[in-house]
């Protein structure tokens, strides 16, 4: 087990700054997950504390010591990539077994260990079988545990699922949490699905244009996301940009008191602080739409009388027709007042920093 310090991490391509000052802290076994849209640094922060990309500023250290200047395979840590990067020539066992040799151990030891990490992985007995005749997530497997193979120090995966349908990964998610709280490894995750990172980390950082804009439990950034990028971000559809004026937010769907002092902020309603309520009970009306199912629930769309959409989460037995006049009813105590938007909305996707893809290794 190790700890992981980045302090002031800075890493540019040409005039694009892909990570800026980012500092963060990994405590001796946690489970740390970057969690943030395509293109905002997650992965080339992944890269330069691996070695694989030289910071233009920074340090990274781990149990205290800088490591910029070593070469990545002294660094201790064991990689794994979206596309697993599996050797095609070697079978399993050859793939497994890489790590373990590049450190001189005897063949004996070498076999130990290729078996040892196999059956963690779930994995016994596929010690030779060809990687193209394996499933997808029989391969993620055989990824995984050539990068425990070596007994790394910090353990780091770049998008680990995210080649896999759903489902699979939704479980793989769960057995990848327990195998490392297991081992006490401590591991650097990099995802753009929230439920994803939820699921498998200690803390999530989300990171946006670069930075990190929040570090938290899963619980803790759901229940209070630090702005509207971060609530728009986790999939919070119901999010008003907002100017707090004598402590009054105003949105479509009426006033909440605020201690924020004046100026911009954004109100976040959670998923269950819409319902649909019997017309003239005191909501806020408007003409249902097109409900889409979500398995347990659907969500129905209302377009309010002032032209803004909103979503309610509805049972099935309750989803109104089409066209069907309603009224919607806000529980107060599911509203979150928060920073604005750091960017207009307009402006939002051009704030997701497009850089060069790193040559896989």
């Amino acid at each position: 087990m190790s700890t992981l310090d980045v302090e002031g991490l800075e890493v540019t391509f040409g005039e694009k700054v892909a990570v800026r000052d980012v500092d963060l802290h990994v405590d001796s076994g946690e489970i740390v997950t970057l969690l943030g849209p395509s293109g905002c640094g997650k992965s080339t922060m992944l890269r330069a504390i691996a070695g694989l990309v030289s910071p233009d500023a920074g340090r990274v250290a781990v149990d205290g010591a800088d490591v910029g200047m070593l070469p990545p395979h002294r660094r201790q840590i064991g990689l794994m990539f979206q596309d697993y990067a599996l050797f095609p020539h070697r079978d399993v066992a050859g793939n497994v077994a890489f790590g373990p040799r590049m450190q001189n151990k005897s063949r004996t030891l070498v076999l130990e260990r290729v078996r040892e990490v196999l059956s963690l992985v779930g994995l016994d007995g596929y010690e030779h079988r060809s990687v193209a005749s394996l499933s997808g997530g029989e391969q993620q497997r055989v990824a995984l545990a050539r990068a425990l193979a070596p007994s790394p120090r910090l353990l780091m995966l770049d998008e680990p699922l995210g080649s896999l349908d759903r489902s699979l990964r939704e479980r793989l998610t769960v057995e990848l949490r327990d195998l490392f709280r297991s081992l006490d490894t401590t591991t650097i995750s990099v995802t753009h699905d929230q439920g994803e990172a939820f699921t498998l980390a200690d803390r999530v950082a989300v990171m946006r244009a670069g930075r990190i804009v929040q570090v938290g439990s899963p619980i803790d950034v759901w229940r209070h996301p630090a702005d509207g990028f971060v609530a728009r971000f986790l999939g919070f559809v119901n999010v008003f940009d907002v100017d707090v004026a004598r402590g009054l937010a105003v949105t479509p769907l009426g006033a909440f008191p605020t201690e924020r002092g004046d100026g911009p902020a954004c109100v976040v309603l959670r998923p269950d602080a819409l319902s649909l309520v019997p017309l003239g009970t005191g909501g806020t009306e408007g003409d249902a739409q097109t409900a889409g199912f979500r398995g347990d629930h659907f969500l129905v769309p209302v377009r309010l009388d002032g032209g803004v959409t909103v979503e309610v989460v509805v049972r099935s037995a309750d989803v109104p027709p089409v066209g069907q006049r309603v009224e919607v009813r806000v529980g107060h105590d599911a509203v979150l007042i928060v920073d604005p938007d750091p960017q207009p909305f307009a402006a939002r996707r051009s704030a997701f920093i497009q850089v060069p893809p790193e040559p896989k290794q």
